[in-house]
């Protein structure tokens, strides 16, 4: 069984960095955003985190042929249409309450498991980190009987998330022809409410979940990564946070399928707590997020105005 640590959250709350992080710990084998490997990745070959074609990564070109015996076994137009029938917000309700799943959802978190297992075989890791945040995702591979599932829930703050998601950012994936989605402030500040409470919602339907404030992450980097490396059910010492230094952490390659475009970053990161938000995101647009997302920023303890932290 595929021991697997899913990063969940909305996007722009830094699941990339903590799955970067994560991937150098011995035992882990970081996979990127397993979501958009079937289009991204297999279709389109875009790059992999290691910089090569998808099609030309020794890793994943290893991980197919463990998995499907070749990525060209691999029924994208059906992943596509299971998408659709299952792993949508909208089918969370559904997916929360229901006694079984249909076979819809099982044959679609069977695509999951067998690259998640493959992974494992393939690296020798014991813990594979699927960092695809989707909340819908996550609820559709708690019914997976051969995956066990542990879920690290990234929460950042909503303002932040929100000016995150204003900013224009090229796709290096696609040599800066695309560019990474953008949200309106009020458009993310839904999104973050509906997303983050799914993930307390999979909590209550006996999924394992740990919650990671990023904002504590970036403070004390060394403590979360033992915490989650407890919650994951490895034993880590401290010369296994060799690669953190005081205010940075030295990445090697990885193997990221798809995701922020850190995930092409090799060599000496800093790490520091981005809160530009506080004087580039304007004030109007500040309040309107933590209008919106007042009840759950209180929840998860973050002030409801700027003056306060």
């Amino acid at each position: 069984m595929a021991r697997v640590l899913f990063l969940g959250g909305l996007g722009r709350s830094g699941t990339t960095l903590v799955e970067r992080l994560l991937g150098e710990l011995p035992g882990v084998c970081a996979l990127g955003e397993v979501v958009h490997l079937w289009q991204r990745d297999i279709r389109d070959d875009e790059r992999c985190g290691c910089g090569a074609r998808f099609s030309a990564c020794l890793f994943w070109h290893r991980v197919g042929q463990y998995a499907f015996g070749g990525w060209q076994n691999v029924d994208i137009d059906r992943v596509h249409e299971l998408r659709g029938l299952v792993e949508r917000t909208r089918h969370i309700p559904r997916l929360a309450t229901a006694v079984e799943a249909p076979d819809e959802v099982h044959e679609y978190a069977h695509f999951y498991s067998r690259v998640y297992a493959a992974a494992a075989e393939v690296s020798g890791a014991r813990v594979v980190v699927d960092s695809s945040k989707h909340s819908a995702l996550a609820h559709v591979l708690r019914w997976a009987p051969d995956i066990d599932l542990r879920v690290v829930h990234v929460v950042r703050d909503a303002r932040g998330v929100a000016y995150s998601w204003t900013k224009t950012v090229a796709r290096p994936e696609t040599d800066g022809a695309d560019q990474m989605t953008r949200y309106s402030p009020g458009r993310s500040a839904l999104l973050w409410n509906a997303h983050n409470a799914a993930f307390g919602l999979l909590a209550k339907r006996g999924v394992a979940v740990h919650r990671l404030r990023y904002e504590e992450f970036l403070n004390d980097p060394r403590s979360a990564l033992l915490s989650i490396g407890d919650f994951a059910g490895l034993r880590l010492m401290p010369e296994d946070l060799g690669f953190l230094g005081d205010g940075y952490a030295d990445l090697k390659v990885g193997h990221s399928a798809a995701g922020n475009p850190m995930r092409f970053t090799v060599g000496r990161l800093p790490l520091r707590t981005d809160d530009a938000w506080r004087h580039s995101l304007p004030r109007n647009q500040r309040r309107l997020v933590g209008t919106v997302c007042a009840p759950m920023l209180r929840a998860y303890g973050y002030p409801l105005s700027v003056e306060e932290s």
